[in-house]
């Protein structure tokens, strides 16, 4: 999938592109950070690839799996999430790269954004906009989401764009967290949850029964059809 929503990305961060196998990251930091992305990146695929081996249910069970003590970290978190969700652990892929190289990066730089095919790692010392990228749907890059400084995870999940599987019909189930990983699982169960607009209701009403979780907040677009659930602010772009 060509990721054009990327030519929208403006900021006062240097920005540069990381590229391994499948992973291709947008990556915001006070500086060209390249290198040490790089070889984090590569780190932590292998790790994953590796467990995947030597497990292969870890990649293709679309339902929680047990909890893996001696599992890598990043995989321990992706079963963790996937757990919470309800959802299989490569549900959390994306977001869990995306936080774990965001962590390692704040070594680094005092602020540190990462995008990975939709889902962001963002720890912030001002005040962003992030844009809602929805396919087909009329409000696709309309709208964005402002946040205050902060660390935030924010992912979006899709039955109409991208590869990732997703059972329902939405063209963006977007969650807001403390944590990309967590959201990543929780966005894929909540478009998951969405087989007509009418479901849109319901589906945020189930994502705010996990705030205690650190979710602060849910928005749905279904074609012309939006919902919005919880502590976020929607801005016209």
């Amino acid at each position: 999938m060509e990721l054009s929503y990327r030519n929208l990305v403006r900021s006062d961060l240097t920005a540069f592109r990381v590229r391994i196998e499948t992973s291709d990251l947008l990556i915001l930091a006070d500086r060209d950070l390249s290198k040490e992305a790089s070889d984090y990146l590569l780190k932590i695929r292998e790790s994953i690839k590796l467990y995947a081996n030597e497990n292969p249910i870890f990649l293709k069970s679309f339902v929680p799996i047990s909890y893996d003590e001696g599992a890598p970290d990043i995989v321990k978190r992706m079963i963790e999430v996937a757990y919470l969700a309800g959802v299989g652990p490569m549900a959390s892929v994306a977001g869990a790269i995306a936080e774990f190289v965001g962590s390692y990066l704040l070594n680094y730089s005092r602020e540190v954004i990462v995008e990975n095919g939709g889902d962001i790692f963002l720890d912030t010392s001002k005040e962003r906009v992030v844009a809602i990228y929805a396919g087909n749907s009329p409000i696709s890059g309309r709208i964005g989401l402002k946040l205050p400084p902060g660390r935030y995870g924010i992912a979006t999940s899709s039955a109409t764009i991208g590869h990732s599987v997703n059972l329902g019909i939405v063209d963006s189930a977007t969650v807001i967290s403390n944590s990309s990983a967590l959201s990543d699982a929780f966005a894929t169960a909540l478009g998951n949850m969405v087989r007509h607009p009418v479901d849109i209701r319901n589906a945020l009403k189930w994502l705010s029964s996990h705030k205690e979780l650190g979710i602060t907040g849910g928005v749905i677009v279904v074609g012309k059809n939006i919902g919005i659930w919880g502590d976020v602010e929607v801005v016209k772009l």
